[in-house]
């Protein structure tokens, strides 16, 4: 017997060392992965014209042509999928230590190859994530291409941008008081448009968008809807970017007048741009070269988000004057969002998904460029003084 299992440990071991040459090519990615990480951090050259305008964009619209025509969200199918896959092949592992008890080297056998395969799996994770949108959130800002001056701002001008953003969304919205597009609560909606219709629309203010900003110019696919929005919701999501299969996905259940804007910014994901605060203007330029007026309207409230909560923060009284200036419109489709997403605060899932959002954007340097008022309101402000020639 003695023979027969030493016999038996010669052909493991054999098999074994067979098995980790196949498996060494692929633990490479792991340190090529944080070399290229490295890299680009340290110069954003590299980050721009080898990655972004180089790699990025020809592997994006590659998969984003395939993935796009499949109608549903791969990321979806791949969320539910890969997690069963998973705990069946760790079930797997675990009834195969379990029956090596006993057995002469055959834990030490059976728990390396486990720290193998899951070391093979990490790598290819993080080789794709850098190569389809990690190494993104290093290229040149977004100013770059826009020309646009960032610099400290007065309250008065932060003031007159917000005055100007409420104007432009009152005059919106007053044109989309008709009864197909408003609910019972007097709350914005699409009425019977259909999603390929709004997401060719989405794609086509970009496309729009790209003859002013050619670096954002490309082939790729529209936006998916998430079956299981309002899990989405309960995270505190509202789109996500997918680079393992260049997706813009988009969290449907949520009031419909931000939708456009969310598509947007999903959209400025997937042709470049990963910074958050970037995505949000690229977006909100993107709807106001659309000729749907929902699409503008979506673009000019992102905007206003953001500039009243600075104005907010800053002068409380500034703010009241601000917001008297909301039409019934704009305060029906304000008082929507903000019963809805009431729903979802401090649950135990959106505290987890906030903590998890959170590290993951700090991780990818998201804390830098930082102004007065917040990258997206400098950017927004940057655009004003230069429409409106402010000193």
């Amino acid at each position: 017997m003695k023979q027969g299992e030493d016999k038996k440990q010669g052909e493991d071991l054999k098999w074994y060392t067979a098995f980790c040459r196949k498996r060494t090519w692929i633990l490479v990615l792991l340190p090529i992965s944080l070399i290229l990480l490295w890299m680009v951090q340290k110069n954003e050259e590299i980050a721009e014209y080898v990655f972004a305008r180089g790699t990025y964009r020809w592997l994006s619209q590659s998969i984003s042509l395939i993935s796009g025509a499949v109608p549903f969200s791969i990321m979806e199918l791949e969320l539910i999928v890969l997690p069963v896959i998973g705990l069946l092949l760790f079930a797997r592992f675990i009834w195969k230590l379990i029956d090596t008890i006993g057995k002469r080297g055959s834990i030490g056998y059976q728990l390396s190859q486990g720290i193998l395969n899951l070391g093979a799996v990490v790598s290819v994770l993080l080789f794709l994530f850098v190569m389809l949108g990690g190494v993104n959130y290093y290229r040149y800002p977004f100013t770059t291409f826009s020309g646009l001056e960032i610099r400290e701002s007065s309250i008065d001008e932060l003031y007159n941008l917000n005055m100007n953003l409420v104007k432009q969304a009152a005059e919106l919205r007053s044109q989309l008081k008709s009864t197909e597009t408003a609910d019972q609560d007097g709350a914005l909606q699409f009425g019977e448009t259909s999603w390929t219709d709004i997401s060719v629309t989405a794609k086509e203010a970009f496309d729009k968008l790209a003859e002013q900003y050619p670096i954002l110019a490309g082939n790729y696919g529209t936006p998916k809807p998430v079956y299981f929005s309002r899990f989405m919701s309960r995270m505190e999501i509202t789109g996500i970017f997918w680079p393992f299969a260049m997706e813009a996905n988009v969290n449907v259940d949520v009031p419909e007048y931000t939708i456009p804007a969310t598509m947007l910014h999903e959209l400025a994901h997937l042709r470049g741009f990963m910074r958050e605060d970037e995505a949000n203007f690229i977006a909100y330029l993107a709807s106001k070269q659309s000729d749907n007026l929902i699409f503008q309207y979506s673009g000019i409230m992102l905007a206003l988000a953001y500039t009243s909560n600075q104005l907010y923060n800053q002068d409380k009284e500034l703010y009241m004057q601000v917001s008297d200036n909301y039409n019934i419109g704009m305060t029906a489709d304000l008082r929507q969002s903000y019963y809805y997403w009431e729903m979802f605060e401090d649950t135990v899932i959106s505290t987890a998904a906030s903590t998890m959002n959170d590290t993951y954007l700090k991780a990818n340097s998201q804390g830098d460029g930082v102004k007065s008022y917040g990258r997206m309101v400098d950017l927004l402000l940057a655009e004003y003084r230069k429409n409106y020639k402010e000193e």
